[in-house]
This record gives C-alpha cells, structure tokens and sequence, in this order.
C-alpha cells in the first residue's frame, strides 16, 4: 500500500452557468465547491523540503473556481465536477484521485445541502 497526501480546498463559492429549467439557464448559479485531491508524495517531508515535493492548494482552488470556463453553459453539476478533475489530472501527474463536492445554493430553502460528491481516479 502507498503513501498518498490529500490536499483539500472546501466551501469555494463560485458562480457558474449551470442548470436544466429555464429560470436557472441564463444566469449563473451560485455553487459551493469543496475538492480533495490525493498525490503521490515523497518518502518523507523534512524541514526543508521545497514546494514542489507537494502542490500548491492555490492549484485547486484555480481548478474550482478561475479555471472553470465563464462562456460555457454545464446542464448538470455533474459535468462542471468533471472539469474540476480533468483539470487537476492534466496539471499534475502526481494527482492520482480527485474528489470534487458540489452544492447547489440557490436551491435550499432552510440551509440544506442538495449537490452531489464525485470521486474520479487516474486512469
């Protein structure tokens, strides 16, 4: 068994194009993001070890938030969690499984969370 590091961005809140019915089609919806990425990691971390033995958290949030095209409309939320872990894959190779939380904020009504969760691994 490996040794895996999870890096983890929660609670981004993003507005993105997103939905099915006509109310939710031309404006952006406000979601909330949270993303867990695993990564190989060194043996060990020293005092000194440099950032590039790790990844830096700004990479995910960047996946979930600026890198999320602002011109394309995503009918489900599943597709924009999709994004997120492609992005994620391509940027590092060292990512090896991806976790992406969506919640869909416009739709509570007394501060539920209504979304969904999709884990994707390196293929």
């Amino acid at each position: 068994m490996r040794d895996l590091l999870q890096l983890e961005v929660h609670d981004l809140e993003v507005e993105v194009l997103t939905g099915i019915y006509s109310e939710e089609t031309h404006l952006p919806q406000p979601l909330r993001i949270s993303v867990t990425a695993d990564l190989d990691m060194p043996e060990r971390f020293a005092p000194d070890t440099p950032l590039s033995a790790s990844k830096s958290y700004i990479d995910l949030k960047h996946a979930a938030t600026a890198g999320l095209p602002k011109d394309v409309h995503f009918t489900l939320i599943e597709a924009v969690a999709e994004h997120v872990c492609e992005t994620l894959f391509v940027s590092d190779k060292r990512v090896q499984r991806v976790e992406v939380r969506i919640v869909k904020l416009a739709i509570a009504e007394q501060g539920e969370s209504i979304g969904i969760t999709m884990v994707r691994h390196r293929r």
